[in-house]
């Protein structure tokens, strides 16, 4: 009986071996847990040290042979991190003369988000297509639903084109009065691609059941874009409201108060904006315009647009078409520039998409055959 006792006691050893060496080689399981219940097995005499070493030894290679096939890694931090990002490749068919049709990475971005607590978050995005340069770079104090703080590089509030992002557009190309007096290519000022340094508080008003009706944003800026430190004392003040009288709809006005100096032959010059918006979206389709004038110096300069679009295949394949006026000067005469865009866009997945566009342009005076069409690629993650 003693004999069949210790035998038994032996095939139990056995099976709590085999037992041990199964929870030892999944992944999930942490080294220093199997290394805890090895030394507390060796403590009690139920395993020998050298088979405690042997176990340790097999699921270590285990574990090297499930890393090696690994084809997705995780970014360790002290707080969680949202990485995102995404490409865009286009091909241009410039028809004015001198100008050459070819490729070009026109974004390739990298976007890191986190939050800190419940009350602060940050952003830091940087563009390495062309010249790299930081866009993004804000802390968020978010203390209320009616009440938050960006402090930092940001997006000025001003324009709902402006304030959309690039990978979320209709179309391509923003229209010539964004481009023109929302810090953008042809800003006088330069390209800093609607953004500045400085601080501005917002937040969202009237709560009807599940949504609010207002949003605000008011801030102050140095006036000189990205990268740049300011170059007079005076600061720049924007704000803009935005109401929303039923789900979908969107109607806002913005103001853009500055005192700039943009280049070496005066200083202090006015810079000024007014702008007003209607946006429309359902589930199959979209209306949305804006009007916006602005001074720079002694030029006034004023444009607006018109767009629309709707899918054609649910979720897959979506038309727009824009009308886009933009008046350099309204003390001038002939100088109005007007482009009819059309823009096909099929999206692959949430992450994939193709668009096919082409533009008409007409100016005032001089004809120019300077039309143009554009496939553009956009990858993300």
């Amino acid at each position: 009986m003693h004999i069949q006792q210790r035998q038994i006691f032996k095939k139990m050893k056995r099976l709590l071996y085999i037992l041990i060496i199964l929870l030892s080689v999944p992944l999930t399981v942490k080294s220093q847990t199997t290394d805890d219940i090895l030394n507390l097995l060796v403590q009690q005499n139920l395993l020998t040290p050298a088979l405690a070493d042997s176990i340790r030894a097999e699921a270590a290679i285990k574990n090297q042979d499930a890393e090696a096939k690994k084809k997705v890694f995780g970014v360790t931090s002290g707080r969680t991190v949202v990485l995102g990002g995404y490409t865009q490749v286009r091909y241009q068919n410039l028809d004015e003369p001198g100008k050459i049709n070819g490729f070009d990475v026109r974004r390739a971005r990298l976007d890191v988000k986190g939050n800190i607590s419940p009350y602060w978050s940050y952003r830091l995005q940087t563009d390495f297509a062309g010249s790299p340069k930081l866009l993004d770079a804000y802390a968020e104090w978010k203390l209320f639903d009616y009440m938050n703080f960006t402090v930092g590089q940001a997006k000025i509030p001003f324009s709902c084109e402006n304030l959309a992002s690039s990978n979320k557009m209709e179309l391509i190309d923003r229209s010539q009065v964004v481009e023109a007096l929302v810090a953008r290519g042809k800003d006088v000022i330069g390209n800093h691609n609607g953004r500045d340094i400085g601080v501005q508080a917002g937040g969202s008003l009237l709560k009807s059941v599940d949504r609010y009706l207002v949003d605000y944003k008011i801030g102050i800026f140095n006036g000189t874009g990205i990268n740049a430190s300011d170059k007079n004392e005076a600061k720049d003040v924007i704000g803009r409201l935005a109401v929303h009288p039923f789900k979908g709809l969107d109607v806002g006005g913005a103001f853009y108060s500055g005192w700039g100096n943009w280049d070496t032959i005066a200083a202090g010059r006015e810079r000024s904006r007014f702008g007003i918006e209607l946006n429309y979206i359902s589930s199959q389709f979209y209306i949305r315009g804006e009007y916006i004038k602005g001074t720079d110096g002694k030029i006034k300069r004023e444009g607006w647009y018109a767009q629309a679009g709707s899918y054609l295949i649910p979720a897959k394949l979506q038309l727009s078409g824009k009308y886009d006026n933009y008046n350099p000067n309204i003390a001038a005469v002939n100088d109005i520039t007007v482009n009819y865009a059309m823009c096909v866009t099929y999206y692959f997945n949430n992450w994939v998409r193709i668009q096919g566009a082409y533009t008409w342009r007409e100016e005032q005076g001089a004809d120019i055959n300077n039309n143009i069409g554009v496939i553009q690629l956009q990858i993300g993650f």
